[in-house]
Formats: structure tokens, C-alpha cells, sequence
């Protein structure tokens, strides 16, 4: 994507005021994070659609900042092999564990404009007896591009069920 900061100053000056609709854009944000993205990354993760990891392309921008807590890193990945290879990394240790699905205790989308918004969720990751594998609480950035919606930026941290009462606000205390 190429940038040309001219030709978006002179839309700027141009461009009639566009009405945004925070409560349209949530919708279309959640839909396509929840009812599309996550199910596809949970049907790929556990091996019932049969489709390689760069399947993630279509969902994670490149490139993409992430952080995380548990292991400590803070790392752009600048390709798309890096993204993919982020993707295959998660996969592998969740499969390792029995992965079968994610729950989602809570979570909150918001609309910042009509192509950015974010997404905070509580991933319980869980093998097919309901065991919790995996507990994250994560801010996701999204950006749409054309017709799609993006993650461009992921923080995340470990969580407990036991001490952050399922909800966003106390797993972002712990």
C-alpha cells in the first residue's frame, strides 16, 4: 500500500463530512471479529479445517506490533512470513495442550472511526474436556482496508480466572 500524503490532504480539503455511526461500525466489527475471524482461526487451530497457516493473512495486517506478558516480548513483525510464523508458534503450543475451542468471558469493541476500532477480550483457551489451557486478556487495534478489517497491533497479557472475576476490567488489574 503505497502512501501519498498528498493526495489525502487534497481529499481532506475535499471531502463532504461523512456521518459516522459508532453503533453501525461496532456491529460490523464484532461480526467480522467474532462470526468470521475467531471461527476460523479456532477451526484452523484445531485442525478441523485443513488449511495452512497463512490462511491468518486474510485477517492480520502486515506489519503487525505485538506484545505480550507470558513470554515478555514487544516485536513488529514485518513480513508476511513473520505474521505467519507468530500464527504457527500459537498454534503448535495450543495444539500441544489438546486445544479444542476458545471461550469468550468478556469482551468490548469500539469504533473509533468508520476504518479503526479495537477489540479487548478475554481468550479462554480450552481442550475438548473444558480444560483451561490458555488465558489471555487482549487489545487488538483493526483497521479496514477496502472492504476487509485487519488486526494491525496486539497487546496482550496472562490472566487467572480465579483473580480477575471474568471481566475485562479486573484482568486488566491482575
Amino acid at each position: 500500500m503505497s502512501l501519498d500524503l498528498d493526495a489525502v490532504a487534497a481529499q481532506l480539503k475535499s471531502a463532504p463530512k461523512e456521518t459516522f455511526n459508532r453503533k453501525e461500525v461496532e456491529a460490523e466489527i464484532n461480526h467480522w471479529f467474532f462470526d468470521v475471524y475467531l471461527r476460523h482461526w479456532v477451526a484452523v487451530g484445531k485442525g478441523e479445517r485443513d488449511e495452512g497457516p497463512e490462511f491468518i493473512l486474510q485477517y492480520w495486517g502486515t506489519p503487525m506490533y505485538a506484545t505480550n506478558d507470558k513470554p515478555e516480548f514487544a516485536l513488529w513483525l514485518n513480513t508476511d512470513e513473520q505474521v505467519v510464523k507468530f500464527l504457527t508458534m500459537q498454534h503448535q503450543l495450543l495444539q500441544e495442550a489438546g486445544y479444542s475451542h476458545t471461550e469468550v468471558p468478556d469482551k468490548s469493541v469500539r469504533a473509533y472511526n468508520s476504518s479503526g476500532g479495537a477489540i479487548e477480550v478475554i481468550w479462554s483457551r480450552r481442550s475438548s474436556d473444558n480444560t483451561e489451557i490458555q488465558r489471555f486478556v487482549v487489545h487488538f487495534e483493526v483497521v479496514k482496508f477496502g472492504d476487509t478489517w485487519k488486526v494491525v497491533g496486539v497487546q496482550s497479557r496472562g490472566s487467572d480466572a480465579s483473580k480477575d472475576g471474568n471481566t475485562l476490567e479486573g484482568a486488566w488489574a491482575l
